[in-house]
């Protein structure tokens, strides 16, 4: 089951897909600004937010869970949008949908390429979180602290804090998403190029794309083009939302 949260119901379908250990209302501020043009579908990835778990969660099982999704609640075509691993997600759905099933494309700040490992820290800390015994936002921080020193990443990442009857949880599927974490590093599986009009956006300040990451862009997406928001990271949308927001209008439309 894939949990989706819609804004406006007028105007082309959007589908928005968050990264990782993120979910849907990560987009919320983004997707009421793009509901004044479009039907906007904020979805949780599997292991994320309120959508089912995944153990063995691939790129090509969690694209074809979208998918399905989509076909499920009558979203016959639609634009798409990714950020960051939700943007692998999104090429990958792009090789595997119907023809003329995806309008257009835009991947946020990742390339289709395989990363090396830099969230090891953080998932221990979640791991942490989840097996203790935490009774306040507080105490989730100080203990997620240990793990990582970054504030502001502490706050993304504190956002799926849950409080239930036996304290506060993570809304994530933590041990799947270790046990999965080796694969969310590979990049997609795209044997075919894509001809989907693909817009991919970078943060000016972001490693996620480089240079040397433009050949495998264009060997897979034929129809590529490219947009730099200037002193923006990876969290883009975030970072500067206004810019962002009207770089994706302008692209779509």
């Amino acid at each position: 089951m894939i949990h989706a949260k819609q804004y406006g119901s007028s105007g082309p379908n959007l589908i928005v897909i968050h990264g990782l250990f993120g979910n849907a209302d990560n987009w919320h501020s983004i997707a009421q600004a793009l509901a004044e043009q479009f039907t906007v579908y904020c979805v949780d990835l599997p292991n994320h937010g309120k959508s089912d778990n995944m153990m063995d969660a691939t790129y090509p099982k969690m694209a074809d869970e979208i998918l399905d999704w989509a076909k499920a609640n009558h979203v016959d075509s639609f634009y798409l949008l990714g950020h960051s691993m939700g943007g692998k997600v999104a090429m990958q759905m792009s090789a595997m949908a119907l023809p003329e099933q995806i309008k257009k494309l835009i991947v946020v700040d990742i390339a289709p390429v395989d990363y090396q490992a830099s969230h090891t820290r953080i998932l221990d800390g979640l791991k942490a979180i989840n097996n203790g015994d935490i009774h306040s936002r507080k105490e989730a921080d100080a203990l997620l602290s240990q793990y990582e020193p970054n504030l502001a990443v502490r706050q993304f990442l504190l956002k799926n804090l849950m409080k239930s009857e036996q304290g506060f949880k993570l809304s994530l599927s933590v041990d799947n998403i270790a046990n999965s974490y080796a694969t969310i590093l590979k990049k997609p599986t795209i044997e075919t190029a894509v001809t989907t009009p693909t817009l991919f956006i970078k943060g000016e300040h972001s490693d996620y794309i480089v240079a040397e990451h433009q050949k495998a862009i264009t060997d897979r997406f034929s129809n590529a083009s490219f947009k730099v928001i200037s002193g923006a990271g990876h969290w883009l949308h975030a970072e500067k939302p206004v810019p962002f927001t009207s770089l994706v209008k302008r692209f779509l439309q």
